[in-house]
């Protein structure tokens, strides 16, 4: 298969080892690519609610994939992320063309391109950890529930749906969280003089070009592969998102194994 050249690819939120992680999918888009830099950019592996008894096969194929294209003279960054922070302890650590670290400024064309995961900006991580790691089961169990639904909602012949973004879109907490952690992001990048601004965290996918009175920058989010299923290429001097169709048809066998992870989020929600 002839594979897709792209300079510089920026991937975010994957969160594997969580059962709403579309793994298979995101194989099947680095299988398709040949970037000449990858940029893992936050909660990768979701070290948070990482369990033994669940890391399938597809999540470890991902890992096999990046490691390969890593081999192969593709340049990877793996900027850390709230969920995967105890890799932070060995930040600016590097192994052949695999480079761990906390944040990257990248010279592309001239332009510089400041890049981090973004939970830096977020009050709930940095003061409550708690209630943001009960968030992330909670979320867990919501996003497994919602692609449920889903197979539900495909059996009828009907469009699927998104509960976590209907939630997101009409809790005017959520909509504030959202435009604050965007204008904090680009307001900082304008006073660097950065040109691009690239995060991820709120697994919100956008390009966005900001003017402000001190300046001007362009705010990108690479968005997640739990909901969105979303990348960020840059190519010939532009950025463009791209977004991978889901596969949210499952068997009757995928939907025993989902009414099992159900039960057993369930239950490790009421231990916790």
């Amino acid at each position: 298969m002839k594979k897709r050249k792209v300079e510089v690819v920026v991937i975010s939120d994957v969160h594997l080892g969580t059962f709403g992680c579309h793994a298979k999918e995101l194989l099947q888009y680095l299988s398709e690519i040949k970037p000449k830099i990858l940029i893992l950019n936050g909660d990768i592996i979701d070290i948070w609610q990482f369990r033994k008894s669940y890391f399938p096969a597809s999540h470890l194929k991902v890992i096999k994939k990046i490691i390969s294209l890593s081999s192969k003279g593709t340049k990877v960054y793996y900027l850390t992320g709230n969920h995967d922070e105890f890799l932070r302890k060995f930040t600016d650590l590097h192994l052949g063309n695999l480079s761990l670290l906390n944040k990257l400024v990248l010279n592309l064309d001239g332009k510089k391109a400041w890049i981090f995961h973004g939970d830096v900006f977020d009050a709930s991580i940095n003061h409550a950890k708690w209630l943001a790691k009960l968030g992330g089961w909670g979320y867990d169990l919501l996003i497994l529930i919602n692609r449920f639904l889903n197979w539900i909602l495909a059996q009828m012949n009907k469009e699927p749906y998104s509960l976590s973004k209907k939630i997101k879109n009409n809790v005017k907490s959520a909509v504030k969280f959202i435009t604050n952690f965007e204008t904090v992001c680009t307001d900082l990048a304008i006073e660097n003089k950065y040109d691009y601004v690239i995060c991820g965290h709120i697994h919100e996918p956008k390009i966005e070009h900001i003017t402000t009175e001190k300046g001007k920058t362009i705010y990108l989010n690479s968005g997640d592969w739990i909901e969105n299923l979303t990348a960020l290429e840059y190519y010939n001097k532009k950025w463009k998102l791209y977004q991978h169709a889901p596969s949210d048809i499952v068997s009757e066998e995928e939907q025993f194994e989902y009414e099992n992870q159900l039960a057993e989020q369930f239950i490790t929600l009421l231990k916790n």
